[in-house]
């Protein structure tokens, strides 16, 4: 059986990282190790994560994308699975995963879906059905096949070994889950699973400026990824592949 290093990137979100934490000690089949990145973080993150018996990795340059590849890297396991400190995967999340990779050994990366909490209810819906399924439906449109949910995904080792030069870890303000499923190469499936749920916070709903700010990233990401190759030459790469 393959195994699993859960790797959680983590900047002064202790409480969170708690509620994940727990999450992932009640896993009916529990990962092999869990990192925590410590993004620089001013509250008692370390020591929630160290108090659960996870990898502390500490990744001085600020931003998610940084924090994740520094996760990626530093992983032990055979599937570099891959969740937020907002994220709660519920107890069959580790299973499914290893499952996933061990019927399916050629796949690249699986990724799932969410439910939020902490919003309204209406805001919770919407984050759902149109913030995370369409960010799904837009991005395979866009590039020919499925992206990534960085909540809420895993990929092959040998996948993040074939890609992490590409990735744009040292820049702040991409999403990073959006990088990487940029650097995807044609070969490489990427598996939707619908029943692969993780909850996760309702606060980048919380305000306009939160909320306009992500989808800036998501315009920066696109334009630094566009400077090497445009999106419509990687969609034709990734069409021809399949052929």
């Amino acid at each position: 059986m393959p195994e699993l290093s859960v790797v959680i990137p983590s900047y002064n979100d202790a409480e969170m990282l708690r509620q994940c934490l727990t999450a992932l000690e009640e896993q009916s089949v529990a990962p092999s190790e869990v990192v925590v990145v410590d993004n620089g973080s001013t509250d008692d993150t370390a020591d929630v994560a160290r108090s659960f018996g996870a990898r502390v990795v500490y990744e001085p340059v600020k931003g998610i994308p940084s924090a994740t590849a520094a996760g990626f890297d530093a992983a032990r396991g055979d599937i570099l699975g891959r969740l937020d400190a907002d994220s709660v995967p519920n107890s069959q999340w580790c299973e499914r995963v290893i499952h996933a990779f061990t019927e399916n050994p050629t796949i690249a990366a699986i990724t799932g879906t969410a439910d939020f909490y902490g919003g309204r209810k209406l805001t919770n819906w919407m984050g759902r059905n149109v913030y995370i399924n369409g960010y799904l439906w837009s991005v395979e449109w866009a590039l020919g096949h499925p992206p990534i949910f960085g909540s809420n995904c895993a990929l092959s080792r040998s996948t993040w070994e074939r890609i992490r030069s590409q990735v744009h870890r040292d820049i702040r303000n991409v999403h990073d889950d959006l990088d990487i499923s940029i650097a995807f190469q044609p070969d490489m499936e990427v598996l939707v699973d619908k029943n692969l749920v993780v909850a996760v916070s309702a606060r980048p709903f919380g305000s306009a400026r939160g909320f306009a700010r992500r989808l800036w990233w998501v315009y920066t990401t696109v334009r630094v990824n566009w400077r090497e190759e445009s999106l419509i030459d990687r969609r034709r790469r990734h069409r021809v592949g399949k052929d």
